[in-house]
This record gives structure tokens, sequence and C-alpha cells, in this order.
């Protein structure tokens, strides 16, 4: 089969800019939303399951499993799962067992604001830095405990949605009718974590009344396993009790979120489907202009098919100029941009996946953008379309 050169592919580019900059322009659009909304997707999966250490349980209240802020349970269960479960990890002596507090709180940027933020506070000990190994220290200390201090997560602004400057280390937050300072700054990449505010566990326990009580306790285990736990769990029937994989929690919240994910990737195929119509139209007018072009190659020789495919060409350079393109300005401005949700904040990620899809998004807006309107052109006649004006 006799082949159109490439060189006649890339020269039709230049024959109408117009046309080019539409092409380009309109598979930048498609493209940057598929990675908009893969890159949320993708943020949103990632934060809820890199979260969730396969070695670590939680431990709540029954009834509890789906929402560790509505959990109470007595403070004394960390002592008592630390003796009674065997396997728990432990670092010189220290057990990873971990009691907690979550909660959501209404905090002010001082006394008399009108300004009031929602966050997610965690009252926590020294033993949550081993538990949750993702947390890492960027900037000032831990909060001192009877001091009224708090640290800060990397995305604690956007959760709040409270600027930069407002959160920085030694600025104060009113919470519980006085003022916490902020004395550091963590981050814990990809978790939900990242978006929250910790405090010592002793004060978030005395500022909301529930001295003998905490929301969860948290142990990372070596050689033991949740069924372990469990077990404890269901022997302290008193204690009322429920054990729960730290991995198989989160995965739940993103099961909860399901809905959203669907509505993202339903309004971002809309405005493709919007964007290729437009294309279409695009496309029919531009070969409506070359169908003596058509005749002519035909009558010189080539076949119908290498027609096509130097046309395809011609398309999917187009379309990887602008795929590229959303790509760059995607990674520039869009990777890593932090997102404010109900549960939190994260970073919306464009790994190579999401790009891949991207592009390839792009390569298929060329491929159904040329081929209806050319095989309806290349249907008629040749001796007709050499006559068409």
């Amino acid at each position: 089969m006799k082949l159109l050169p490439f060189d006649y592919a890339v020269r039709n580019l230049g024959r109408s800019p117009m046309r080019l900059a539409a092409s380009v322009a309109g598979s930048a659009l498609v493209v940057g939303l598929v990675l908009a909304a893969g890159g949320f997707v993708r943020g949103m999966e990632k934060s809820l399951t890199v979260q969730g250490g396969h070695d670590n349980v939680i431990i709540l209240g029954a009834g509890s499993e789906e929402s560790i802020e509505r959990s109470q349970i007595s403070g004394g269960v960390a002592t008592l799962v630390t003796g009674a479960v065997p396997g728990i990890r432990s670092r010189l002596g220290v057990p990873y067992v971990s009691p907690e507090v979550h909660m959501a709180a209404v905090l002010k940027p001082d006394r008399d604001s009108t300004a009031e933020w929602t966050a997610v506070l965690r009252g926590v000990t020294p033993t949550a830095f081993l538990v949750h190994p993702q947390v890492r220290i960027i900037e000032g200390r831990p909060p001192t405990p009877g001091q009224y201090e708090m640290m800060v997560g990397r995305l604690a602004a956007v959760r709040l949605g409270a600027a930069a400057d407002q959160l920085a280390l030694g600025r104060t937050l009113w919470f519980d009718n006085r003022a916490w300072t902020i004395t550091g700054r963590f981050e814990a990449p990809n978790t939900v974590m990242d978006a929250e505010i910790w405090t010592p566990l002793n004060d978030l326990q005395i500022a909301t009344k529930r001295d003998t009580t905490v929301s969860c306790v948290i142990v990372t285990l070596d050689d033991a396993d949740v069924g372990d736990v469990a077990a404890f769990c269901a022997q302290r029937l008193d204690l009322e009790l429920a054990a729960i994989g730290e991995a198989e929690y989160y995965a739940s919240l993103l099961r909860f979120y399901r809905p959203v994910r669907a509505m993202v990737w339903v309004t971002a195929v809309l405005i493709a489907v919007g964007g290729l119509f437009g294309g279409l139209n695009t496309m029919y007018a531009a070969f409506a202009a070359r169908v003596r072009e058509l005749g002519a190659l035909q009558t010189l020789g080539f076949s119908r098919l290498s027609i096509v495919i130097s046309f395809l060409q011609e398309s999917l350079l187009a379309t990887a100029c602008g795929g590229l393109l959303a790509a760059t300005l995607a990674l520039l401005l869009l990777d890593g941009l932090a997102v404010r949700i109900s549960m939190g904040a994260f970073a919306l990620t464009l790994d190579d996946a999401v790009l891949t899809m991207g592009l390839a998004a792009g390569a298929g807006l060329a491929v159904v953008g040329v081929l209806p309107p050319l095989y309806r052109c290349l249907r008629l006649p040749i001796v007709e379309a050499l006559r068409t004006a």
C-alpha cells in the first residue's frame, strides 16, 4: 500500500492557522479537564489508602466503626490492651499504643473575631509519632502539655479556609475561651492528617470536658493481627469496644466518597463530550473545504486507507500539541494543589497513570474527531469530489 509522506501531514497543519489553533485549544481543554478530574480522584484515593497502616488497628466504641469522631471509650483501654494483647510493637520498652481524641471544633483567629473556622483536632501523646510514622515536623516543635499549644498540618490552612500567615508559628487560635499558641508545623503527605491540628491529649480532654474518655486507641502490631485485638474487645464486654484495621477504616471512608468521585467523572465526561461535538463541527467544516483534495489524492493513486492514515497523523499531531500543553500547565498549576472537602483536605495528584489517561483522552479525541467527517467525505465518487467547489 502506497502511503502519503509524513511531512504531507505536517505541512497541512500550517495551511489553516485558525483550524490548527482550534484543534490545539479544544484538545488542551479536554485533556486538562481529564487531568483535573483524574488528579482529584487520585489525590483522594491516596489520602485514604496510604493513610491506613496495614499493621495498625483502631480500637473504638462499638457502633462507631464508621466514624471515630462519634466514638467514646475509657482512657484506660490503652493500658489494658498493652497488657492483654501480645505482639504489640515496641521500641526501647515503649509500646506502640496511642490513645487519641478526634473531633471537629470551631476555632477563631482571636477573641473578638467574627470569623469561625471548623477544624479537625486530634489530641495525642508522644506515642502518636510512633504509630503514625508518616508525620514529620517540618517547622517548630511539638506542643507542650499544659501550655495550651497546637501543632498544625501543612494543609490545615486550606481546610480552615484561612490565609497561610494566620497559622504561622507564634500565632494564636481561640478555642475553649482561651488562646492556643501554634508552636509547630508538620506534614503527613497523602494522608488526611496533613490537614489536622494536633494538641496534647490531656489539654484537649480538659477543653472538651472528657477527662476520662478518648475517641480511640491505635496500636501497631508485630506478631499479632486484627483478630487478636478483636478477641480482647470481645472479652471486655463491659467496655463496649470494637476493633478495625486502620487500612479498612479509611477504605470505608473512600467508599463513602464514591458518589463524589462519580460526580467528578460524570462532570468531566459531559464537558469532554461537549468539547468533542464542538470539535466535530470544526472538523466537518474543515473537511468540507478539502473534498477536492481528497479526490485529487485518490486520482494520484493513493488508497482511501492511506488517506485516512495521513489525516489521522495530522489530527494526532494537532491534538498531541494541545495535550502536551495541557499536561505541562497541569503539572505547573494543579499538581499538589490543595483541595478542601468535609473530611479535611488533600492535594491533587498527577502521577504517571493520570498523565497517561489524559494524553490517551487527547489521542481518542483525535481519532473520534477525524474519522466521521473523513468517512463522509471519502464516500463521494472521485468525479463528484473533483467537481466540488
